[in-house]
């Protein structure tokens, strides 16, 4: 006797359109017409209601382009916070269902922009000619959207924030490849394409699988204890958890103190020893941290490590993780590498100039070793599409140097 079919398991509704159906619920239908206009139907609303999010505890970020259909644009500008708070909750509830701990905070994402507007805020650079755009080196997040829950104090009272500033920003966190990361997302950016990459440097040290053979070298023949990772360009610690994870001690600069908060809050949840340095301080004595993080432009680098005393061959890796290009660290690089080790070069390079671009890096490293050495890029990792035909790529450039 054949078993009886089991019945389809039902499908779970979508919690932001629950959220949304039983808001809209409450209205009267001469309501909506009086706020909407005439004909306005719950299913219009619907249809272009965000479907997708994603949870940075204790927040949910909605997409990009979430909620700006003309009808929608015309409800968040209505005058009434009491109008969408019981939505924003809503939503809120509904997906806190899947996560814990509960969800306080609602925002809607934005990419980040390359240049701020000509005016600039606090702390930034307000020597650029008239009309011409400003570079957002802090790749400040200016584009969220917070709809519900109190993300801090949009503007800073000076250019380096106090720990007040600090302790009134809300702070948010995620974890990839069992790595916490910490941010301020309103003040600071997050990546989630980078997961790769970080994925791939955990593995960097580990011989290749028979099944899937790397075309660089491994360093299994270099032991890592005592050796050391520099990143130039740390931001929260995107790259240097990974690093911190190999037992690498970790020297980085960055130049957004909000950044550097995070970084040093995430290698707290990681439990790695941390110290702060800002550009007035000196190094000082060792104290045998983990991750050192220099507050200060990366342009320090050079004469900090001949401070610290860092000998010929200890550095490891070097990351140059700025995009679109992270060109003016490279000499930096180069020189901090000293002999058998890699520059990891971050870039952002059209599908059809990848190989180009290769050996346009190879030539700029290899003319440096000027003969008493080789730069090869062994491999090109293809991180993630940045624009329709644009890569990230991190170009793996191993150093050896004579003498």
């Amino acid at each position: 006797m054949a078993n009886p079919k089991r019945p389809p398991k039902p499908k779970k509704e979508n919690p932001i359109l629950a959220a949304i159906s039983s808001w809209l619920s409450t209205f009267p239908p001469s309501l909506l017409d009086l706020i909407l206009g005439p004909g306005t139907t719950t299913s219009s609303l619907l249809a272009s209601s965000p479907k997708r999010w994603v949870v940075y505890e204790p927040m949910v970020l909605l997409p990009s382009g979430s909620f700006t259909s003309p009808r929608w644009a015309t409800l968040l500008a209505h005058p009434s916070p009491d109008l969408l708070t019981p939505l924003w909750t809503s939503i809120l509830s509904n997906i806190s269902q899947q996560s814990r701990p509960p969800l306080t905070h609602l925002a809607i994402n934005d990419g980040i922009p390359l240049h701020l507007p000509t005016s600039p805020e606090p702390g930034q650079d307000s020597n650029n000619p008239p009309g011409q755009k400003q570079e957002n080196l802090l790749r400040r997040p200016t584009n969220l959207l917070p709809l519900h829950g109190s993300f801090g104090p949009a503007t800073s009272t000076s250019p380096s924030p106090s720990p007040a500033d600090f302790a009134s920003a809300l702070w948010v966190s995620t974890n990839q490849n069992g790595l916490a990361q910490t941010w301020a997302p309103r003040w600071t950016m997050f990546s989630r394409g980078n997961v790769k990459e970080k994925a791939r440097l955990l593995a960097f040290h580990s011989a290749p699988s028979p099944s899937q053979p790397e075309t660089r070298r491994t360093a299994a023949a270099a032991p890592l204890p005592g050796k050391l990772a520099v990143d130039l360009y740390a931001g929260i610690g995107y790259f240097v958890f990974s690093y911190a994870r190999l037992g690498l001690r970790v020297l980085c600069w960055e130049v957004n103190a909000w950044s550097v908060e995070g970084l040093r809050r995430g290698a707290a949840r990681n439990r790695f020893s941390v110290r702060v340095v800002t550009a007035e301080e000196e190094v000082g004595p060792d104290g045998g941290e983990q991750i050192v993080v220099f507050l200060e432009d990366n342009a320090r680098a050079a004469g900090r490590l001949q401070a610290l005393g860092v000998r010929r061959g200890e550095v490891v890796h070097v990351n140059c993780g700025l995009l679109p290009s992270s060109e003016g660290s490279w000499r930096t690089a180069w020189e901090a590498v000293e002999a058998g080790g890699w520059v990891h070069v971050h870039e952002n390079v059209g599908v059809g100039d990848i190989e180009r671009r290769r050996g346009e890096i190879q030539g700029v490293f290899g003319g440096w070793c000027r003969g008493e050495g080789e730069a090869r890029v062994e491999h090109v990792e293809l991180v993630k599409t940045f624009a329709p035909g644009v890569w990230h790529c991190v170009f793996d450039v191993f150093i050896t140097r004579g003498g």
